[in-house]
């Protein structure tokens, strides 16, 4: 597990998870770790973009929402680990339901709970409802959609690997989570390095941005700016 300090996750905070992405690859090319995917893909969006950057310590489930005669786990097993998890954390849950997505995972009572709890974001690999009512309480989501109700809503599994929109996701996995999507930290990264990076390829992306509303931008300035 990717272990932060406060400060570190302030700084996280204030990057993205694009930038994240790319210093990971740079950090990982130095150290020959190649390109890893660590991001999650296109079928999980932002519902509420306005709560901007999160970062946070995965705890994750599974659950059917529609299914009466799934395997039922007991909630309290699943609230009393979010009670034991050090903030901030970010609640990892996917729909195994026979007709995933149909019911929705995440409400505004369960969001209400899930922030007095510590949880800072939630990726949901299917649907949500009370969309107003989880942004008013503050907890920063991803999902496939909306919709507005559910049948019986099971606990399935906690605290096991999960994939979310392609990205497997373990427990304690350290996530940043924008309008972008959701990066997944590797924990063989040193965070002041990552951090560091970051800021390096802000830095260089400005410069290249400014050069290119500058007027007389043309192909050889473009071409001779990349080889840089």
């Amino acid at each position: 597990m990717q272990k932060a300090s406060k400060d570190q996750f302030d700084q996280l905070r204030l990057l993205d998870s694009p930038t994240i992405f790319n210093a990971i690859v740079e950090v990982s090319n130095t150290t020959g770790g190649g390109q890893p995917v660590c991001y999650t893909g296109q079928t999980l969006k932002s519902l509420t973009p306005d709560l901007g950057c999160v970062v946070g310590y995965a705890v994750t489930s599974e659950v059917t929402t529609n299914d009466e005669d799934s395997a039922a786990l007991p909630w309290d097993d699943y609230y009393k680990l979010l009670d034991q998890t050090n903030a901030p954390i970010m609640a990892v849950m996917r729909d195994v339901d026979t007709r995933s997505g149909r019911g929705a995972n995440f409400g505004d009572n369960m969001a209400a709970a899930h922030v007095g709890l510590g949880v800072v974001g939630a990726l949901v690999e299917g649907t949500v409802r009370d969309l107003p009512g989880i942004q008013a309480a503050g907890l920063a989501i991803w999902a496939h959609g909306t919709v507005p109700g559910h049948g019986v809503f099971n606990l399935t599994s906690v605290n096991r690997s999960v994939v979310i929109a392609g990205l497997i996701i373990h427990p304690g996995d350290l996530l940043i989570a924008d309008l972008n999507g959701c990066t997944k930290i590797p924990g063989d990264i040193s965070l002041d390095k990552l951090i560091e990076t970051s800021h390096e390829i802000r830095d260089r992306e400005q410069r290249f941005q400014e050069m290119c509303r500058q007027p007389g931008f043309n192909y050889k300035k473009w071409k001779t700016a990349r080889e840089i």
